[in-house]
């Protein structure tokens, strides 16, 4: 397994938060579908989340109820990738377990961590850490390699598959339709218009609220 390379362009050092617009720190190492290097996944979306061990009740549910939505993350270009320390063959274990027990095949790869390498580098567990017990966290990464949305959950909390699809689809619709997408947004529905800069505009706006908010091709 090779280190995040400090030096590079837009990348964090290790242990260091990652911020949203940072370069996604590159990394290879082994995983359940063979060697994985991150930056090969450029061109299209990406998923990289960390759970906190194999065998545990609410990771079980969410590597389940992802692999039953594999092919919903498939249809938007976005391949999934998740991450913990247990070693490879846990990890292989693991999912014969799913498999048998929920008739359910996670196909998309799970790298091993065990010197906590990764997780440092993307701010998924701090430097005095021995271990990911705390760590549920996942990074949205656009095809240029841009951390564009994150999230982190307690252990004891599952993630929202509807919801990791809903943050995948209002990022795709913000870059193909330039607008911002508002509350409860769900995927078909109109994107706001960003506001203006202008003062004459700001005065001209027929509404008080005309100027910052309206949807996109709703006249100010």
């Amino acid at each position: 397994m090779s280190q995040p390379d400090p030096a590079a362009p837009h990348s964090a050092p290790p242990c260091a938060g990652l911020r949203i617009g940072d370069l996604a720190p590159d990394f290879e190492a082994r995983s359940t579908v063979g060697p994985v290097r991150l930056s090969a996944f450029r061109g299209r979306w990406l998923v990289l989340f960390s759970h906190p061990a194999d065998f545990t009740p609410v990771c079980t549910t969410e590597f389940v109820a992802l692999a039953r939505e594999a092919a919903a993350f498939e249809k938007r270009d976005c391949a999934l990738m998740a991450l913990s320390v247990d070693s490879l063959f846990s990890h292989f274990a693991w999912l014969r377990m799913i498999r048998d027990r929920f008739d359910v095949e996670v196909r998309f790869p799970i790298v091993e961590d065990p010197t906590l390498v990764i997780g440092r580098a993307f701010g998924m567990v701090s430097a005095q850490d021995s271990n990911s017990a705390t760590v549920r966290t996942t990074f949205f990464i656009d095809p240029k390699g841009v951390i564009r949305a994150m999230t982190c959950y307690p252990a004891n909390l599952g993630r929202s598959i509807p919801e990791m699809l809903r943050i995948l689809d209002g990022l795709q619709a913000i870059d193909a339709q330039g607008g911002l997408a508002p509350a409860n947004w769900q995927t078909g529905e109109t994107l706001l218009t960003p506001p203006t800069h202008d003062l004459d505009e700001v005065f001209g706006a027929e509404e008080a609220t005309g100027w910052f908010l309206r949807a996109t091709g709703d006249a100010s």
